[in-house]
């Protein structure tokens, strides 16, 4: 019995584009993606609820190993929930900066000015705590987890990108601590923090670039 036979399936979906049009299109998502920064300086502007509701349903799109979409997303806009984050999280990375990460390590981190102190925690009027879900009670194993869960947060990012909104991926070490938090179970593992905003007035970033395309792309 083939697949087709042993489960349900349904047209493909079409989604065409003529080559002219579609080539207008890719070079105007990149234009817009290539203008996407970190940013650690939120205004307080509150984020519609809307945006952030649509954002994570683009994210929840991305393709999953088996299917099993082995992700949750966790949003934080309760100033005290958020200010619970912000301690236990600058718990962590004092530990990390003072004893863990090696100098190689911190002379990366030193153009970018980053330390102990994570403000935006509190300040950006949104955070999405990214969890990957593996096997539970009411879970299954899931496959490929950390490369289906990598592939929802890019598409995530794009989505609040395009929105018009400020985002930085935070990843404290270790992140255990997320799960009382958040609330959430021990199977879910927390996988990245995300503060959401606008930039506040006269927010800066490094200044930085990226490497020229062709140092990324190779043509076969």
């Amino acid at each position: 019995m083939s697949p087709a036979e042993r489960y349900p399936v349904v047209p493909a979906p079409r989604f065409d584009v003529p080559a002219a049009q579609a080539v207008a299109r890719a070079e105007a998502f990149a234009d817009v993606m290539a203008l996407r920064r970190t940013v650690r300086d939120f205004a307080a502007r509150p984020v519609p609820a809307d945006v952030l509701e649509h954002a994570v349903r683009a994210a929840a799109t991305a393709p999953s190993g088996a299917n099993l979409q082995p992700w949750r997303f966790v949003v934080l806009t309760d100033p005290e929930r958020k200010r619970r984050l912000r301690a236990a999280a600058e718990a962590a990375e004092r530990e990390f900066y003072a004893h863990r990460a090696s100098a190689e390590w911190l002379d990366a981190l030193a153009p970018l000015g980053t330390d102990a102190s994570k403000p935006f925690l509190e300040d950006a009027p949104a955070v999405i705590v990214v969890f990957e879900v593996h096997r539970g009670p009411s879970t299954p194993r899931p496959y490929y987890v950390k490369e289906s869960v990598g592939i929802a947060v890019g598409l995530l990012l794009a989505a609040l990108h395009q929105a018009g909104l400020a985002t930085l991926t935070h990843t404290p070490s270790p992140m255990r601590f997320l799960n009382e938090v958040c609330e959430r179970p021990r199977e879910e593992r927390a996988y990245v923090v995300i503060p959401v905003g606008y930039p506040a007035e006269g927010a800066t970033v490094p200044d930085i670039t990226r490497k020229p395309h062709d140092d990324v792309i190779v043509r076969l």
